[in-house]
């Protein structure tokens, strides 16, 4: 049972999910919590949207299910989830991966983090492989994103081990809604502009990011099959970070 210490809100972007998408472990999560999912589907070739129209009339208090008409990229589909969520009155509002790389279970402990500290803005799950947890991840991907990791600390000047886990949480107020009212620059690196955003947004008041922003350890991480990443979209992710860091960071 999760011990929410707010309602929770979770945008779950999908693209091409209907066969793969675990209606089961979502409904039984949102049966047993008092956690909300708002799927977003982001202009699927499939019947993905039909599958979350079934999870959506299932559980009407708990599912939402949302349609582009076009295929957007993951960025434009959780930021249109986000502004939707953020609408209802959920103390925390997040996104999460559809294919569960990070299980639901993973939620108490992020959620705890803000209790911490009413000054946390968000807190990101971190897939750090440590003694007593499980993190699987594919050498070469692991590699990879330590190389893209040390950039995005360089670029961001923050000490920030994993931008990329798809397990993100916000407190749900002025300043975390501003976060997502502008489409992002980068399709593949959004989660690095929304931590630029973050900063820009408490640079008024403060030099640091100190206390804004948690990463938290998971003690489970999976690298699903057939994940959409390729290792290609790492040198996208490159020129990303560069135009990220010229427009906020400069």
């Amino acid at each position: 049972m999760l011990r929410s210490i707010m309602a929770t809100t979770l945008v779950v972007p999908c693209f091409n999910e209907a066969s793969r998408l675990d209606t089961d472990a979502f409904l039984s999560f949102a049966k047993a919590t008092d956690v909300r999912f708002v799927f977003v589907d982001d202009g699927s070739r499939d019947d993905t949207f039909a599958v979350l129209q079934r999870m959506a009339d299932a559980l009407p208090n708990a599912v939402t299910a949302l349609r582009l008409e076009r295929n957007l990229g993951k960025a434009e589909a959780v930021r249109y989830g986000m502004t939707i969520a953020m609408e209802d009155p959920s103390g925390l509002v997040g996104f999460w991966d559809a294919d569960l790389a990070t299980p639901l279970a993973e939620l108490d402990a992020l959620v705890d983090e803000f209790g911490a500290s009413d000054r946390i803005q968000m807190v990101i799950g971190s897939r750090v492989l440590l003694m007593g947890r499980h993190v699987d991840r594919k050498p070469i991907r692991h590699y990879a994103g330590r190389v893209f990791a040390t950039a995005v600390s360089v670029a961001l000047r923050l000490p920030i081990y994993d931008t990329q886990c798809g397990a993100k949480l916000f407190r749900n107020n002025e300043i975390t809604r501003r976060l997502f009212e502008d489409a992002f620059l980068s399709r593949w690196i959004f989660d690095v502009e929304l931590i630029a955003r973050l900063q820009r947004a408490v640079a008024a008041t403060d030099a640091t990011m100190a206390g804004y922003l948690v990463e938290h350890p998971l003690m489970s991480w999976t690298d699903v099959p057939d994940g959409q990443l390729k290792l290609g979209d790492f040198a996208k992710s490159a020129v990303d970070l560069i135009r990220i860091y010229r427009h906020y960071l400069r």
